[in-house]
């Protein structure tokens, strides 16, 4: 079962590394990974989408939340959150088909960012699923190349952020 983790992370060399390779070591495979700046410099928004056992969802958060440099993990596969992702498809179609290509964009909300005598660059976000339609509605009209960013959520309760107290270390003693 897919599994959306949300982590709030501080933005240092290797925290990456060090959820990703704790999902790499358990045998998880991620589905998709976004991680961006937040608007404290210091912290970075990471969201993963990974493969996991639904017996096992609750360990991965708590690894996670062990982990060097993460402050929280929240799981917002089952809780309210909005998840949308980002497609960019180049299509190219026939004359007679720009016209429908157009009205399908439309429909899907979808905006023309590029044209030209070939086809079109075509920018849509959404929910992923959504995005998959779309994506096989536009592979009928002809040849498509596609470009997904992965997902991003955001929970809509309202959580406090549990920050731990700092660890002593031997020179602070």
């Amino acid at each position: 079962m897919l599994q959306v983790i949300s982590l709030l992370l501080e933005n240092k060399p290797g925290a990456l590394m060090r959820v990703t390779g704790l999902l790499s070591q358990r045998g998880y495979n991620i589905e998709s990974l976004t991680v961006g700046r937040t608007l404290d410099p210091e912290l970075s928004r990471m969201t993963i989408v990974v493969d996991v056992d639904s017996t096992q969802r609750l360990q991965v958060i708590k690894q996670m939340n062990k982990l060097i440099n993460v402050l929280q993990a929240n799981d917002l596969t089952e809780s309210p959150a909005v998840i949308r992702e980002l497609v960019l498809l180049r299509i190219r179609t026939t004359l007679e088909s720009r016209t429908a290509v157009l009205k399908e964009a439309e429909i899907f909300g979808g905006r023309v960012v590029d044209s030209s005598t070939e086809g079109f660059a075509i920018e849509v976000t959404g929910d992923p699923e959504k995005l998959g339609e779309f994506i096989d509605v536009m592979g009928s009209y002809g040849e498509v190349e596609v470009t997904r960013s992965g997902a991003l959520a955001i929970a809509l309760e309202s959580k406090k952020l549990r920050l731990q107290p700092p660890v002593p270390t031997k020179a602070a003693v």
